[in-house]
């Protein structure tokens, strides 16, 4: 059935395509449609160029589904949470629990799994791996205000990135700007949020500056929800000449965020915003994350047709957590990591062919204390001291070669990764564990253009996901209790295929939807020994499942319906279960004590994602002078039932979230004000915003953002 809707579609889509009388061939044509405005179509397929792929393509070029998102197309939005940001890509969910700051984010289904931090996403900032060697990842140090565009890389990245079954997201800081600037940014809103900040770029012969601070202060919307952050960050770049660049890239990140815990269906049915009162407030669970990283990169051309080019990149990055809960768990970590590519460009018989080479190491190392909590803070006696080292080699190649030109291509790239874990007891040898993870990935894709901004795509490719260092915990029932790591925990790993059609429409002639961009993309995952968490006596552990079956379809798209007035919608489709799965099982009886017992998940759905998710947005901009715009946007987002864990016994509702926004432009000669309010969740629907997935005591739920208000006034000056 959904094989036969997506055929339908693309017809549709071809028969739009050959039917419409203009076509976006050239930069010629952009010069006829306004640019820099919020929410409208200002970038075209075949113009934008993006990095998060390993080689610099253009987005009609690449044979899989990217997306990229400049500042200003959320100049006008909340910039408090990534999902304020990226709620708006197909085939993309997140669900927030504290914020920005333990969220979780899942592309194809990859990701869903985490009940703390992102999997099985490569995320980076400015290029650099945010994802540590074992593929976590934390984004404190993202600050909204400070990036300049963010690109997504949908579908299997493994063949490029460690631990990318589900794709690449890359945080760019604003680094391009045409002229020195000073902005101040101040965001506030309901439930004490406070957000304040300034951002300044220096530009001058031969070198450009960015610093940007934000201080970060929200009382949040559940009891004992609070934090707190400082974020910098900065980008300094200079040319070394006429083929040579220099960045030097830095970020430092200090805060705390409290934790108000998971709830039972009855416990969120009475208040769905209280907080645990004998766990997460008894104890006062928090997180105290402090952490840094200083970078360089240096790229270069070797000739001056620009066909041989390296870029080498090495950073070093500390990080301090404090993780409280009936244990006060002290994290110290420090890292070191390199990359390298090289890319040869040639024309091969008339045929252009991109070949490109390249490696990235990352090693991190530290110790581990472990207290008792008492009242909150740290007991004085130490029972438990580790140090645990990750290290990650990888080594990938990529071809890209013009089958015909400048219509048919054909990308083959290919990665080894070797991830190794040594943890060790300082107080107990015998429990000493060395854990290590490789495989090789190979993908192989498609394009096809039927018109310079229309194309079709295909890709199948082997993906793999190293198990992170947490997930690795080793539980009372594993076949080796006595060692630190868990000696049964398989790397999960999947076939994935898909095929699609995305294109950019221009039609001047039409009074309406002069400007359409598309995208629609049929997936199919087959993955073995998928990770997925449970849970013994109240503490999170992991286990393979046996194979699973992912199916899905991504649509969206993005209409000028008139001058002014711009539509977005996107559409995601997942049919994801396991075809063959049994696992021991922990319950808790009648009397509450623990029972253990084997049951069989094969044909159960996934949990923690919905079957249909929809997201629509309708905005307006007009110009009441040259200098004066106001803007009007709202927002609507559809979110399906999701089971809560592998037994599929329980499930959350269906939720419809409406928001609003509006704001003004206003420029006087280099003095730039941006003025906006708006409302999330308007008709205050109480709905699951965060799911605990297969938790032994049925503590599943944690509720979403309810009815909030918010406003902003940035205030920039141009030099």
């Amino acid at each position: 059935m959904f094989k036969i809707t997506f055929t339908v579609l693309i017809l549709l889509f071809i028969s739009l395509t050959l039917g419409t009388k203009a076509f976006c061939q050239s930069g010629d044509s952009e010069q006829k449609i306004k640019t820099s405005y919020a929410d409208t179509i200002k970038y075209q397929t075949d113009e934008v160029v993006v990095t998060g792929t390993r080689v610099e393509q253009k987005i009609i070029d690449i044979p899989y589904p990217v997306y990229r998102i400049n500042n200003y197309q959320f100049q006008f939005d909340r910039k408090v949470s990534i999902n304020d940001v990226l709620i708006s890509i197909p085939g993309v969910f997140m669900q927030s629990r504290y914020g920005n700051h333990d969220v979780r984010i899942s592309i194809r289904g990859f990701g869903s799994r985490s009940n703390t931090g992102i999997r099985g996403i490569r995320i980076l900032l400015d290029g650099i791996p945010e994802s540590e060697p074992d593929g976590q990842t934390r984004i404190e140090a993202i600050d909204f205000n400070a990036l300049g565009s963010i690109e997504v890389v949908k579908g299997n990245s493994s063949s490029l990135y460690t631990n990318a079954p589900g794709g690449v997201i890359n945080f760019i800081n604003d680094i391009n700007f045409d002229n020195s600037f000073i902005k101040s940014f101040n965001e506030f809103g309901s439930f004490g949020m406070r957000q304040n900040g300034i951002k300044a770029g220096v530009k001058a012969d031969g070198y450009k500056l960015m610093v940007n601070y934000n201080y970060h202060n929200y009382e949040g919307y559940r009891a004992h929800s609070q934090d707190y952050w400082h974020i910098l960050n900065t980008v300094l770049e200079t040319n070394l000449g006429k083929k040579s660049n220099l960045q030097i890239l830095g970020y430092f990140a200090n805060g705390t965020i409290k934790l108000p815990g998971s709830l039972t269906q009855d416990e969120f049915a009475l208040d769905p915003y209280q907080a645990v009162e004998d766990r997460e407030v008894a104890f006062d669970f928090r997180r105290v994350t402090k952490k840094g990283r200083i970078g360089l990169r240096f790229n270069n051309y070797i000739d001056d047709e620009k066909n041989h080019q390296i870029e080498l990149t090495t950073y070093g990055t500390i990080k301090y957590f404090e993780r409280v809960s009936k244990t006060y768990r002290v994290f110290n970590r420090y890292g070191l990591g390199s990359s390298a590519r090289y890319i040869f460009r040639a024309t091969v018989g008339e045929r252009k062919n991109e070949f490109s080479i390249g490696n990235d190491l990352f090693y991190q190392t530290g110790p581990i204390e472990e207290y008792n909590t008492v009242n909150g803070q740290k007991d004085d006696i130490l029972n438990f001291l580790s140090d645990e080292t990750i290290s990650n080699v990888g080594f990938y190649v990529q071809n890209n070669f013009e089958i015909l030109p400048d219509q048919f291509s054909i990308l083959v790239s290919g990665r080894y990764d070797n991830v190794i874990f040594d943890n060790k007891n300082e107080q107990l040898a015998v429990q000493n564990s060395t854990r290590r993870f490789e495989a090789f990935t190979p993908k192989a894709a498609f394009n096809f253009k039927i018109t310079p901004s229309i194309a079709f795509y295909t890709s199948y490719g082997l993906s793999f996901d190293s198990p992170a260092g947490n997930e690795l915990d080793n539980f009372p029932l594993s076949s080796d209790p006595g060692k630190l790591l868990n000696p049964d925990l398989k790397p999960q790993k999947s076939k994935n295929f898909e095929i699609g059609i995305k294109g950019n429409v221009l039609s001047f002639d039409s009074q309406f939807f002069r400007n359409i961009n598309f995208e629609a993309t049929f997936f199919n995952t087959k993955i073995e020994d998928e990770i997925v968490p449970f849970e013994v006596f109240g503490d999170v552990f992991y286990r393979n499942s046996a194979t699973t079956n992912r199916m899905g379809i991504e649509l969206g798209g993005e209409a000028e319906i008139l001058s002014g007035l711009n539509m977005k919608l996107s559409y995601t489709y997942s049919d994801f279960s396991y075809d063959s799965y049994s696992a021991e099982v922990i319950d808790v009886d009648s009397l509450n004590n623990f029972v253990t017992s084997f049951q069989d998940f094969g044909g159960n759905v996934s949990p923690s994602v919905p079957k249909h998710n929809i997201f629509s947005a309708l905005a307006y901009r007009h110009f009441l002078t040259n200098e004066i715009s106001t803007f009007i946007r709202a927002t609507y987002n559809h979110v399906s039932g999701m089971f809560v864990n592998d037994q599929n016994s329980e499930k959350t509702s269906d939720y419809n979230i409406v928001g609003a926004s509006i704001g003004s432009d206003i420029v006087l000669n280099n003095l730039n004000l941006l003025l906006s309010v708006g409302m999330n969740n308007i008709f205050d629907r109480a709905y699951v915003g965060f799911i605990n997935i297969n938790s032994t005591n049925g503590r599943f739920y944690e509720a979403g953002e309810p009815q909030t208000f918010y406003g902003s006034l940035n205030a920039s000056y141009r030099l």
